[in-house]
């Protein structure tokens, strides 16, 4: 992003030549190509963006010459789009996103430097096997991890109770945590709908009516807690799952797991009961795109069940 002088807001404007321009001594680490697939607000990303995305990235990462791949990807949908890359690519070589807090036209542009870190750890021996990381102020966090926690400090990218894998510092890459939890979905054919349908106090059952008429084949539950709802919202999901919809229960608390414990009606144990999958400790934007890659091939429940819980 950089300031529009006529809309005197920021806008997207540099392109991954411009990028790197920036930062001359990214030469001593390593050779770049740059491959610029749109230049967009992250806020535009979906579905199909992140199928280009990701068959870009693959086709990178299949070249022996290639020995890793940077994405420069706005903040505000980034721990999506590397979730989603976490899931889809197999390759054992580094896929690292970056973004900025800061746009170009600010004086403390955190762009740069964020690039030159990115660099740093694809060329790092220790980046092997880590997935997709997000790289910002000097943090690497893995993919399935990683929230946005703050909407303008630079140290906005958080990993919650685990931490961060590591960081980047000026003599090199340290890595002092694995990511345990990861698995591989290929991507079979187009990606279902699903939406995400938040709890809150008094919600009745009416965005989970609106989600199944709109054709959602899967819809994630913002919940409260460990994964409750309400009697009214409760009704709205054993009418949606008896429809064929898929339901997963996730939950608004930033941190813990989401397990179906309570035995009231709209508790967990009950939702369960009725047919909600768990998300464990998935965000639920995070547990909206393990279900979509799901759905695209998988349709019993207890197996999908087995996805969140790996």
């Amino acid at each position: 992003m950089k300031v529009d002088p006529v809309k005197q807001a920021p806008v997207p404007a540099l392109s991954g030549d411009d990028l790197l321009a920036l930062v001359p001594s990214i030469a001593e680490y390593a050779n770049l190509r740059v491959n610029n697939l749109a230049n967009i607000p992250s806020s535009y990303m979906g579905p199909e963006q992140w199928v280009e995305l990701q068959k870009s990235v693959v086709e990178a990462l299949d070249q022996a010459e290639v020995t890793g791949v940077i994405v420069s990807h706005g903040t505000d949908t980034l721990e999506e789009t590397a979730w989603f890359l976490d899931l889809t690519v197999s390759s054992r070589k580094p896929v690292v996103l970056i973004g900025a807090q800061r746009n170009a036209s600010d004086p403390d542009f955190d762009g740069p430097r964020n690039l030159l870190n990115a660099v740093k750890v694809c060329v790092s021996p220790q980046a092997q096997d880590l997935g997709a990381m997000v790289v910002l102020n000097n943090q690497i966090n893995a993919a399935r991890d990683v929230v946005k926690t703050q909407t303008a400090n630079v140290e906005a990218f958080q990993s919650g109770t685990f931490g961060w894998l590591g960081e980047v510092w000026d003599d090199g890459v340290v890595i002092s945590r694995l990511p345990a939890r990861r698995q591989f979905l290929p991507i079979t054919t187009s990606l279902p709908r699903v939406d995400i349908v938040s709890m809150y106090g008094g919600a009745d059952g009416a965005m989970i009516h609106a989600a199944v008429a709109a054709g959602a084949k899967g819809i994630v539950i913002q919940g409260l807690g460990l994964g409750n709802v309400n009697r009214e919202v409760y009704d709205a999901v054993v009418e949606a799952i008896s429809n064929g919809v898929c339901l997963v229960m996730s939950t608004r608390v930033q941190q813990g797991r989401a397990r179906p414990l309570y035995g009231f009606t709209g508790g967990g144990k009950t939702l369960a009961e009725a047919g909600v999958i768990f998300a464990d400790d998935l965000s639920p934007q995070k547990a909206r795109i393990l279900l979509m890659l799901a759905l695209a091939s998988i349709t019993d429940a207890r197996q999908i069940q087995r996805l969140f819980d790996r």
